[in-house]
Formats: structure tokens, C-alpha cells, sequence
């Protein structure tokens, strides 16, 4: 397989699974701002801090209020990992391999793009935010179903696969740091009812209640932590994400676990061993923020690994020999 076709089918995947977990971030706030105490405000700045793209939301808007931050990460073109243009991003990756996915899928993201663009046009606003990004979320679905069911699973495939599980595992270590930024001006509320009301939030922007309820009952913070990192058969869940994308990665390159023959392996390879065995008492010890914070950097060290073995164009150097002539 060309190096450019593994890279859009790799972008492909990753920009639909980003707009999906864009959509369950808001949606998870929307439903945590009816159940806050009246003398708590809204929050909103913390789903910006935790994208990535502070400085960026700063430059096009004064105040970090509801209108703004949700123009902003779902349809502001100058956002580049808005939903809007994260679809259209991954609309163009899927154009130019329509030849190795199937026409389902190609159809799917397409209409796709075209329900959310349609959307960015009304004057104002989502009418129904829940609806909206319950649509976002289940058209990302969609996707992902056809390409499982409809795409051969050999190389390209493979490459979806990667690159939707470390989008996942890295955006699930955002939506659990969004709890640390809401709290952070509020210590005081740790441990009380407003706590829960974050921690379920946290469970249902990750679609992980029920399972959560159904293994644990009751809301534990270190149960949740430990299920929402740590578990490896959560779809969801980081440790399990890491150990999809690992299989998809050693699939690609044909290297047996415990051996790695590039960079991107041995990356990976190390930050799934530490999964493996860390515990809760370990990660509240390195602090929640903090172990999440060196999570995301290795993921990105692992995405900028994965470019450099299967995309990058190896620079040739030319050896040039100065001869005299007598």
C-alpha cells in the first residue's frame, strides 16, 4: 500500500472519531449545567483548555461563554479541530482513497459532512444541542460500523484502526481532565454531591454509565478512574484503546509483541507495559492531572512516531566526492 493512501485512511478515521468525542464533550456539559447548585455558573472555558486550542480561541473571541466556546469547537472553520472542520478534513482523506473503501462508507461521511455543514448555516444556532450531538455521535457510529463490516480487514483497514484508537485514547484522557479544570477553582467541593454530579457526567461523555453502574453500582471516584483508564475490555477506556491500536500496529508491520522494529512500536509498546501494571494508588500519587498530562504527550510522540515510519518521504542525501584533477 502507498504511504499516502495508509495516511488518509489513518486521518480518515482519526478527524471522525475527534468530531465524535468533540460532540460527547459538549453534550456531557450540557447535562452537567442542569444538574449544578444555582450558585454555580456555567463552565465552559475548561472544554477549550483541555482541546489544546486556548490561544487560538483567544485571538477570535473575548469571553469564554456558551455561544462562543460552541460556535467555536463545533463549527468555526478557523478552528481546525472543530466537528465542522474535522469532517471536512476527514471528507477530503476519504475523496482521495474512495478506491479503497467501500462506497458505503464513502457515502456515510459524506452525509456526514453535509448534516453538520447544513447545520453551521442557521443563524441561530443548534436549536437542540442534545439532539444535535447525539446525531454527531451516531453518525460517527455509522462510520465506524461500515467501515468494520464493509471494508477488507488487511492493511488499510488496519490503519483505520489505528488511527480511531489513539484518537479515542486521547481524547478520553481530555474528557477525564476536564473534571480536574472544573474543579480546580473549587476544591471545596471534592467529596460532595456536586463531585458526583462531574464524575457522572465524566461516565456519560464517555458512554460508560451503565457499564460503569452495572460492574461497580455505586459512584466511586478511584472505581471510576481505574475503569476509565485502566480497564482493557471498555471500548473506551485507555488502556483498552492502546491495546487495539497495538495489535493494529504490530498487524501492519508483522513484529510480535515484546520486539519492535520502529520507533512507533517501541512508543507504544512501552506506554501500553505501563498500563498493564500501574495501579489507582500509583496514578493519585503521580496526580490525576499530571499522569494524564504525560499520557497525552506519549500519545503524541506515538502519532508523530507512526508519521515517521509510515508516511514520512525519507530524505535522500546525496554523497558528493571532490576529485582532483592533476
Amino acid at each position: 500500500m502507498l504511504s499516502r493512501v495508509a495516511e488518509s485512511i489513518y486521518w480518515m478515521a482519526r478527524y471522525v472519531e475527534r468530531a465524535e468525542n468533540i460532540a460527547r464533550i459538549m453534550d456531557a456539559n450540557y447535562h452537567m449545567i442542569l444538574d449544578l447548585p444555582p450558585d454555580v455558573g456555567e463552565q465552559w472555558e475548561p472544554l477549550v483548555v483541555t482541546s489544546g486550542d486556548e490561544d487560538l480561541f483567544k485571538e477570535y473571541y473575548t469571553q469564554f461563554n456558551r455561544e462562543n466556546v460552541i460556535q467555536f469547537l463545533t463549527f468555526d472553520h478557523r478552528n481546525p479541530n472543530s466537528i465542522l472542520s474535522c469532517l471536512q478534513m476527514a471528507r477530503e482523506n476519504a475523496r482521495s482513497v474512495r478506491e479503497w473503501i467501500s462506497s458505503e462508507m464513502w457515502q456515510q461521511v459524506n452525509t456526514f459532512f453535509l448534516m453538520v455543514k447544513q447545520e453551521s448555516r442557521k443563524d441561530d444556532g443548534i436549536e437542540l444541542p442534545h439532539e444535535f450531538f447525539v446525531e454527531v455521535m451516531m453518525s460517527s457510529h455509522l462510520f465506524a460500523g461500515l467501515s468494520e463490516n464493509t471494508m477488507t480487514h488487511g492493511e488499510g483497514w488496519e490503519f483505520a484502526r489505528l488511527g480511531r484508537m489513539l484518537e479515542r485514547a486521547d481524547k478520553t484522557a481530555r474528557i477525564i481532565d476536564v473534571k480536574y479544570f472544573i474543579l480546580l477553582p473549587s476544591v471545596e467541593y471534592i467529596g460532595m454531591p456536586y463531585d458526583h454530579i462531574l464524575w457522572g457526567a465524566l461516565l456519560r461523555s464517555a458512554s460508560a454509565f451503565e457499564m460503569y453502574r452495572k460492574r461497580h453500582g455505586q459512584i466511586v471516584p478511584d472505581q471510576i478512574i481505574e475503569f476509565m483508564i485502566l480497564d482493557s475490555e471498555f471500548p473506551r477506556a485507555i488502556h483498552h484503546c492502546l491495546i487495539m491500536a497495538e495489535l493494529a500496529l504490530r498487524n501492519i508491520s508483522g513484529t510480535s509483541r515484546g520486539r519492535f522494529t520502529n520507533r512507533a512500536e517501541k512508543a507504544l509498546g512501552r506506554l501500553l507495559a505501563d498500563l498493564d501494571y500501574i495501579q489507582v494508588e500509583e496514578i493519585k500519587a503521580i496526580g490525576l492531572h499530571q499522569f494524564l498530562d504525560n499520557t497525552q504527550t506519549q500519545l503524541n510522540q506515538i502519532g508523530a512516531a507512526v508519521h515517521e515510519a509510515f508516511f514520512a518521504i525519507p530524505t535522500l542525501t546525496v554523497a558528493t566526492q571532490s576529485q582532483s584533477i592533476e
